[in-house]
């Protein structure tokens, strides 16, 4: 076995002759003599606590380690910190769901919202719906989960400079890779098998810390923070409705719904920890329509050029007019939406933009859809032109809180004084620059609700036919009907998903 068996009294004291070793990560994982972990980022050195939960009539027993500074070097503390939370039953040799202590894979969800500041996720009822969060949905399946903090976009230092601009969170992720890799020997599971999870702006990183696994670009980061040295490279990513692709976002979303002019915006703000979001409607102004409609023909190049497929080998492009096969590849996927709908019994005799015959959704009219379901940004939608988005302040620096990041965008800038960020820092962000049948993550699951107004349908379905299109990858990409921006609604077959792949993953590795 990888992990010796230790009593209950041993684990709750363990002694410092236990260094651990770095897993072996497809040969990537840098080898580390055991004495090159300082004993604070030791796990075998933490002492965990007997903790319970109810879950569905039964009872959860685990063992809680909270606080993990992941870093040698770190910036703030409250947020570079992980939680671990491991199934007392591996303590004792026992088998939960199919895994064992050695197999059990690391469920590692992050709490990004709106690339604001994100404390390590916790073992506790989730407060928007009162139901089981899903850490403690992974722990009842038997998953040893790991859930990290990351720095966000507004937090300062004491001396007043922006510390958690790009791509600080996800290099926060990476490093806590790096720990879970550099301690797997220490730890109950296989570090070998971290399944990632996120949520919109969580979900854009979970998918770029899928896709971007070891990737030398984020080196200089991670040293500078005293990350271990040990793979980043994960196994598999869940992402829900991920507002990711920033640079090509503006496009997509105009090419979605131009036209429509009334919106109803959300205004996003951190309440304890928390992002909460306010609807204030309003309807385009004259400025802004103008910039949508030249917006909205860009997208066809950017299209065109990624040269991506469907699963019969067709190539998918748009025309000048912003029509063509890549329009009628989303139509098929809102119409297999709507047909599971359909036959779940779903009402849906008021989506006019539906054509239902016999029982069959035969045709979807996409700009029908995109009037239905409503704008909810104005133009441009991630790239401020006056620098007042959520976007703009993600690519600040240190001394500058908003910049843009599009050339259109500058181009047509109304804000004093306005910068732009570099071209890599933007790269640094954006799953879709990092695909490679060489590097990343194998397993993808990506889900983007049916009435998900945030970002265009197109940026997660691009996400996914270029990860399709990518030798040695699986993707599971839906898109659930009349969900809107939202995560974490599907838990049962989440997890269902992630042990498929994980018990494929070790039968095929026998």
């Amino acid at each position: 076995m990888k992990k010796r068996l230790l009593s209950t009294a041993l684990l709750m004291t363990l002694t410092a002759c236990q260094i651990p070793a770095v897993s072996n990560d497809d040969n990537q994982t840098k080898t580390m003599k055991q004495n090159t972990i300082p004993e604070h980022l030791d796990f075998s050195k933490l002492t965990g606590e007997k903790r319970s939960f109810e879950l569905g009539g039964q009872t959860i027993f685990y063992r809680a380690y909270e606080n993990i500074v992941y870093v040698a070097n770190p910036v703030d503390k409250a947020y570079q910190t992980m939680n671990i939370y491991i199934p007392e039953g591996y303590f004792n040799n026992q088998t939960i769901n199919d895994f064992n202590q050695d197999t059990a894979p690391i469920f590692f969800p992050n709490g990004v919202g709106g690339y604001m500041p994100a404390k390590a996720q916790k073992v506790e009822i989730n407060k928007r719906n009162n139901q089981s969060n899903s850490l403690m949905v992974a722990l009842s399946k038997g998953f040893v989960v790991a859930s990290a903090g990351a720095r966000g976009r507004t937090l300062k230092n004491e001396t007043g400079d922006y510390i958690g601009k790009a791509p600080s969170a996800i290099v926060d992720l990476k490093a806590a890779v790096r720990y879970l890799k550099a301690n797997d020997k220490a730890m109950m599971g296989d570090a070998n098998k971290i399944i990632s999870n996120g949520t919109s702006a969580g979900g854009a990183l979970s998918a770029l810390l899928g896709a971007s696994g070891n990737s030398s670009d984020y080196e200089a980061y991670l040293n500078e923070l005293g990350a271990l040295k040990a793979s980043d490279k994960i196994f598999a990513v869940s992402a829900y409705s991920p507002i990711t692709n920033l640079e090509n976002a503006d496009m997509a979303y105009e090419w979605q719904f131009n036209g429509v002019n009334d919106y109803q915006k959300v205004s996003i703000q951190m309440l304890d920890y928390n992002v909460e979001r306010k609807l204030i409607k309003g309807t385009q102004t004259k400025e802004q329509i103008q910039l949508s409609d030249k917006l909205k023909p860009l997208f066809a190049n950017y299209v065109n050029g990624l040269n991506l497929k469907n699963h019969h080998g067709e190539l998918l492009s748009l025309d000048k007019n912003g029509n063509g096969t890549f329009k009628t590849h989303l139509e098929h996927l809102l119409i297999k939406s709507a047909q599971t709908a359909l036959d779940n019994g779903t009402d849906l005799s008021k989506q006019t933009w539906l054509k239902i015959q016999n029982n069959k959704v035969v045709s979807v009219n996409f700009d029908d859809y995109a009037k239905f379901i409503g704008r909810q940004k104005v133009t441009p939608a991630f790239d401020g032109v006056d620098l007042s988005t959520g976007e703009n302040n993600l690519f600040g620096n240190a001394h500058t809180d908003n910049q843009h990041f599009t050339l259109f965008s500058m181009t047509h800038n109304t804000a004093p004084n306005a910068t732009r960020v570099s071209d890599n820092s933007v790269k640094m962000m954006n799953a879709m620059n990092y695909v490679s049948k060489d590097t990343g993550a194998i397993h993808y699951r990506i889900r983007h609700g049916q009435n998900d107004k945030d970002t265009s349908l197109a940026i997660p379905a691009l996400l996914a036919l270029k990860l399709q299109n990518t030798q040695g990858k699986t993707v599971d990409f839906a898109v659930p009907f009349g969900q809107g921006h939202s995560g974490d609604y599907d838990l049962e077959e989440l997890f269902a998903w992630a042990k498929e792949i994980s018990i494929e993953s070790k039968q095929a590795n026998k």
